[in-house]
């Protein structure tokens, strides 16, 4: 095992997992979930940054604003589908280095052009657009990490990786306000730039929300080149991955995972937003951080429960709870300018959070049974075709994970969006609330038609 790449790689095999199996995967785990991590924090960027650029000094209109908090998630969600195929062709270890490398190219190009409030608004938009990078290393980190377990721990490890790394969307929600304060690179890092607030003289040195993460990218860089592996059996050409477009589970699979990870997503852009929009005198960004974090330490949990109880049932109960949770959302809002109540507001969309991190957890979970089931009913009996089926399944549903992860992207984007819309053609949120109530009806009746009910045709 001392070999980058390993030849053997056989986790549902009980002596082989024991004996070295287990603590490999151990170890190629929790290099990854601090990469994906940063690459979070990346992705996530100019959530943060817009709402102190005219501090030093950029003059830019609401409309401009927006487009540079849209379209990381844009850029990210595209590079996933992308990304999604690419662990299989260049080895999880390389492909983890050189990904969570790339994330240098933002850093670094924000550090620099936050110095100057004379850079352009196109080179800002260029910035914003290679954020996605962070969003695209989510979808090979999770393919990769899928390799590495057998089918009964997928869940507990998959949830691990992705619950820790979207930890990254609070972490820069609450670093970059510290770090924008203080000259912590001193003469290197740039002079700072002044404003005005109450009569008052202050510094920023902005320029910090991207050269904070430069250290930390290297050194998780160097940690997956020298301590992740590569498995020999997980390589596959593009074309064989994309078998899963031909996959009816793959579309089910993706639909169910806009619901689950695009309203995480989708809600940790727009709740900042949205808390402006309806309670004025509220500050967002003192709460901001708090709806990302709970969703990311509940996507353990939703993976180790569905180990246990099956992830179909966990995430048929998920949808129907997150509806109710959206049904509390309308209770607390203000209508026609008057009542609501801002902290019952933001408790339900807590809940909200913590059931969408659950949901993850579980359809994730869910993804890998399908796949095995699937491939393992058309194989046959033999041990030679079944231990096939094992890989083939392997392969398909690492694709799968990486592919749905790109669907369900998509949501950072549209969320913040059908909120921006539902105010300008109705005045109000209600109807975009309501649309995603239907969304969600549409996920349970999938769930349970599929995968949850008595008899149902792939049960997981």
């Amino acid at each position: 095992m001392s070999s980058p790449v390993i030849q053997r790689w056989e986790p549902e095999n009980p002596a082989f997992w024991q004996k070295t199996g287990a603590s490999v995967a151990k170890r190629n785990l929790w290099i990854s979930i601090p990469a994906l991590m940063l690459a979070f924090s990346v992705w996530m960027l100019w959530s943060v940054v817009v709402v102190n650029l005219d501090k030093a000094g950029f003059q830019l209109s609401k409309n401009q604003m927006f487009w540079l908090t849209a379209l990381p998630a844009l850029s990210g969600a595209t590079l996933r589908i992308f990304y999604s195929f690419l662990v299989p062709i260049f080895g999880g270890r390389r492909w983890t280095a050189i990904s969570t490398a790339s994330l240098l190219i933002p850093a670094l190009g924000m550090g620099f052009a936050l110095r100057d409030p004379s850079t352009s608004y196109p080179t800002l938009l260029v910035l914003a657009l290679l954020c996605g990078l962070g969003g695209g290393n989510f979808s090979s980190s999770m393919s990769n990490i899928s390799f590495f377990f057998p089918k009964a721990e997928k869940g507990m490890a998959t949830g691990l990786n992705a619950g820790i790394g979207n930890l990254g969307v609070s972490v820069v929600q609450f670093v970059v306000p510290l770090v924008i304060s203080v000259g912590i690179f001193g003469a290197l890092g740039g002079e700072s730039q002044t404003f005005v607030k109450d009569g008052v003289t202050k510094s920023i040195w902005l320029q910090n929300a991207g050269f904070i993460w430069v250290p930390f990218i290297v050194v998780a860089t160097l940690a997956a080149w020298f301590g992740m592996n590569d498995i020999a059996d997980a390589k596959a050409s593009f074309a064989d991955q994309a078998v899963i477009f031909k996959r009816k589970h793959n579309w089910l699979m993706c639909w169910l995972y806009v619901g689950t990870f695009g309203s995480f997503i989708g809600f940790s852009a727009g709740l900042a937003m949205l808390t402006k929009s309806q309670f004025p005198g509220i500050n967002p960004t003192a709460y901001a951080f708090l709806g990302p974090l709970v969703g990311a330490l509940t996507r353990p949990l939703g993976g180790w429960i569905s180990d246990k109880l099956g992830g179909a049932r966990v995430t048929l109960f998920t949808f129907g709870a997150m509806i109710l949770a959206v049904i509390g959302v309308l209770q607390f809002l203000p209508h026609n300018g008057a009542g609501g109540n801002f902290f019952g507001f933001l408790a339900m969309f807590i809940v909200l959070f913590a059931l969408t991190g659950i949901g993850n957890g579980s359809t994730f979970r869910m993804i890998p049974v399908i796949f095995m089931t699937e491939r393992q009913r058309e194989a046959g009996k033999g041990e030679k075709a079944q231990k096939q089926a094992m890989l083939d399944a392997a392969k398909e549903a690492a694709a799968v994970l990486g592919f749905s992860g790109a669907m369900g992207a998509y949501g950072g984007f549209f969320i913040p969006k059908s909120f921006g819309t539902s105010i300008e053609l109705t005045g109000g949120v209600d109807a975009a609330l309501i649309c995603f109530i239907v969304f969600y009806l549409s996920c349970m009746a999938i769930t349970w038609l599929y995968y949850a009910r008595k008899h149902a045709p792939m049960p997981c």
